[in-house]
């Protein structure tokens, strides 16, 4: 099959306008366009197709390491020979976003080995990719950030970035006790996003166990209630 070549004035164009990727798939398409016939308007339409793809895939790539979720753990990649499975139903409502959209948690309950985490990363990939930002952090060092926070005066920076992400993952949470700071950050953060934004919080506690790991009973009752 005879390649297409493209004139150098059209590849200087083409990075000058920063389409420079198109450089590499235009002769296939030339080709394909000339095989099939296209009218200068369906090229077009295609070439352009493909640089929007190019950029979106891009963008959901640079959010998700942005976000610190592993790129390992994505729908694509679970492994349906396993033991442990998910409820097709909860799973496909779950990745449709619709709980993003109404700003409502998701709570991921198991034992260690069930996929908690892995299916928490999965969803924050599928949010990225559909144009959220997303943060995923561990609660121990979610914690450590917010108590480090307060000695160089960012914690309001620190604070704000988990409050005002579209979609927040916080993986084991209510491990270990919590003592009245962290109390205080989590019961702020969890008033904060109640019903602004999305929170996906996986633990192998059951939610009635939470309270016990806040240093204030009280407190902790209000920010569970807000929560769920």
């Amino acid at each position: 099959m005879k390649t297409l070549d493209i004139a150098p004035e059209l590849k200087g164009a083409l990075k000058r306008l920063k389409l420079g990727h198109l450089i590499d798939v235009l002769p296939q398409r030339l080709t394909l366009a000339e095989q099939q016939g296209m009218s200068f308007d369906e090229l077009l339409l295609l070439l352009l197709s493909d640089e929007i793809s190019r950029r979106d895939s891009t963008a959901a790539l640079r959010r998700a390491t942005d976000g610190g979720l592993d790129p390992d753990m994505v729908l694509e990649r679970w492994d349906k020979t396993a033991k442990v499975s998910f409820d097709r139903r909860v799973l496909n409502e779950l990745a449709s976003l619709r709980f993003v959209d109404a700003a409502r948690n998701v709570v991921v309950l198991g034992p260690v080995g069930v996929g908690k985490t892995f299916l928490a990363n999965a969803l924050g990939h599928v949010a990225c990719r559909n144009g959220y930002r997303v943060l995923f952090r561990r609660a121990d060092e979610m914690l450590k950030a917010l108590r480090q926070s307060r000695f160089d005066n960012s914690r309001d920076v620190v604070m704000l970035e988990l409050c005002t992400v579209d979609l927040l993952i916080i993986d084991d949470f209510a491990l270990e006790p919590m003592d009245r700071d962290e109390s205080r950050d989590v019961y702020q953060l969890f008033v904060e996003r109640s019903g602004r934004a999305a929170t996906i919080v996986t633990s192998n506690r059951d939610t009635a166990e939470w309270i016990g790991a806040f240093a204030d009973v009280l407190q902790a009752q209000s920010a569970v209630d807000r929560f769920i």
